[in-house]
C-alpha cells in the first residue's frame, strides 16, 4: 500500500488530528471487520488497508515522515499483507473496547470491575398541594437503598475474614485471551470467571449480607422544598442514594416534582390567572371588587365602562421565582355577566335604558350612541 493516500483510506483530509484519526479507524474497523463480513474478500482487504493506515497515522514519528514523503517505505519494518504480526489490542486504550463484541473481552482500558465503584442514583416522585409548591415547605420522605452492610463493612466477608486475592486474575478481575485469526494473533481481556471480576474472594461469606457487602434500608429524609417549584423539577440531593462499592462514592437522590392543580388558580410559569364575574349593571358603572390571591384576599376597583375579557394585572401577587426574592404577576379576567329570564320590572327598566341610549327593542337604532357612549361623556 505504499505510496498510497492514507488520509484518504480512512476518509480523512491530510492534516486530520489523533481523535479524528482514531475515530474515522474505529467506524471503519467496525463496519469492514472479518467476523462481520465473513467470505467477503473485499472487506478483509479493506479491513487490512485501513488497519495499515492507522498504525502510520497514530504513530507520531511515522506520522510527521508521512506527511514530509508521503510514502510509508521507511525502514522495511513493514505493515503490508503480512497481517497484524501478533498485534494486541488489550494496548490500545480505549480502541480495544471495540472489539469487545468480536473476541469476547473488552480492551485494556475496560473498567476494572474490582476498582471504587459509585453507587447507583435513586429517584423519588414527591408530591405537593399547590399552596406548598407556592411558599414551600419541609417534608419528610421514606425510601429504600442498598446500603454497606454494617457488619462486614460492605466486602462481604464474615467479620474477622477478609477476601482473598483471586488466584486465577491474580486481583486484576480480567483475564487475556489470546485468539488466532485467519489476519493474526489478537490478544484480548475479558472477565475472570471465577471472582466475576471483582478480584477477590470470598471463603466465608458474611453471615449478616449473605456476603453481598450490601443490605436492603429503609430511610427517612427531610426535604426543603424551595418557595416557587414547579411539576417537573427536580431537586438533587447529593450523596443520598445507594452506597457505593469498594469504596466507592455513594449515589444521589433526585426528588422529581409533581405539583396539583388548584381549582381556584390557573398557574403559568411565575403568573396566576382568575376570571371574576361581575353584573352589566356593575360593569357600566365601576365597582370594588374582592379578588383572591395566594396570598388572601385584596380590594380591586373595576373601573366603570369595563367590557368583558378585559384582563387587570396585580403586581407581585403571582409565584416567587426559586431561590429569588422577585415574584410573578396575577392577572383577573373579568367577565360580564348577560342577565337572563328578567321579570318584567327589569325589562321595563332595561328597556328605557336603551331608549335613553337612542336604541329601540326592536333594532332600530335613533341615534348613533352605543352603550359605553354614555359613561365616555366629558
Amino acid at each position: 500500500m505504499a505510496n498510497k493516500d492514507y488520509y484518504a483510506v480512512l476518509g480523512l483530509e491530510k492534516g486530520a488530528s489523533d481523535d479524528e484519526i482514531k475515530r474515522a479507524f474505529r467506524k471503519l474497523a467496525i463496519k469492514y471487520h472479518p467476523d462481520k463480513n465473513q467470505g467477503n474478500k473485499e472487506a478483509e482487504e479493506k479491513f487490512k488497508d485501513i488497519n495499515e493506515a492507522y498504525q502510520v497515522l497514530s504513530d507520531p514519528e511515522k506520522k510527521a515522515r508521512y506527511d514530509q514523503f508521503g510514502t510509508a517505505d521507511f525502514d522495511g519494518s513493514g505493515f503490508g499483507a503480512g497481517g497484524f504480526g501478533g498485534f494486541d489490542f488489550s494496548d490500545m486504550g480505549g480502541f480495544g473496547d471495540i472489539f469487545e463484541s468480536f473476541f469476547g473481552g473488552g480492551g485494556g482500558s475496560s473498567r476494572r470491575r474490582n476498582g471504587p465503584v459509585k453507587g447507583a442514583d435513586i429517584e423519588y416522585t414527591l408530591n405537593l398541594t399547590f399552596e406548598e409548591a407556592i411558599f414551600g415547605v419541609e417534608k419528610e420522605i421514606t425510601i429504600n437503598r442498598n446500603e454497606n452492610c454494617e457488619s462486614c463493612r460492605g466486602t462481604g466477608a464474615e467479620p474477622g475474614t477478609s477476601p482473598k486475592t483471586c488466584p486465577t486474575c491474580n486481583g486484576s478481575g480480567q483475564v487475556r485471551v489470546q485468539r488466532q485469526t485467519p489476519l493474526g494473533s489478537f490478544v484480548s481481556t475479558s472477565t475472570c470467571d471465577r471472582c466475576g471480576g471483582k478480584g477477590t474472594i470470598v471463603e466465608t461469606p458474611c453471615s449478616s449480607c449473605s456476603g453481598r457487602g450490601k443490605v436492603r434500608k429503609t430511610r427517612k429524609i427531610k426535604v426543603n422544598v424551595p418557595a416557587g417549584v414547579d411539576t417537573g423539577n427536580v431537586m438533587p440531593l447529593r450523596g443520598q442514594g445507594e452506597h457505593g462499592s469498594n469504596d466507592g462514592p455513594p449515589g444521589d437522590l433526585y426528588i422529581r416534582i409533581n405539583v396539583a392543580k388548584s381549582k381556584q388558580f390557573d398557574r403559568r410559569g411565575n403568573d396566576i390567572y382568575i376570571e371574576t364575574h361581575i353584573s352589566m349593571g356593575r360593569a357600566a358603572l365601576g365597582v370594588e371588587i374582592t379578588v383572591p390571591t395566594v396570598d388572601g384576599d385584596v380590594k380591586y376597583t373595576i373601573p366603570a365602562g369595563t367590557q368583558s375579557g378585559t384582563m387587570f394585572r396585580l403586581k407581585g401577587k403571582g409565584v416567587p421565582k426559586v431561590h429569588s426574592n422577585t415574584r410573578g404577576d396575577q392577572y383577573v379576567k373579568v367577565i360580564v355577566d348577560t342577565p337572563k329570564n328578567l321579570n318584567s320590572k327589569q325589562k321595563e327598566a332595561l328597556e328605557a335604558f336603551m331608549e335613553a341610549c337612542g336604541e329601540s327593542v326592536d333594532g332600530e337604532v335613533t341615534h348613533k350612541k352605543g352603550f359605553k357612549d354614555l359613561f365616555n361623556k366629558k
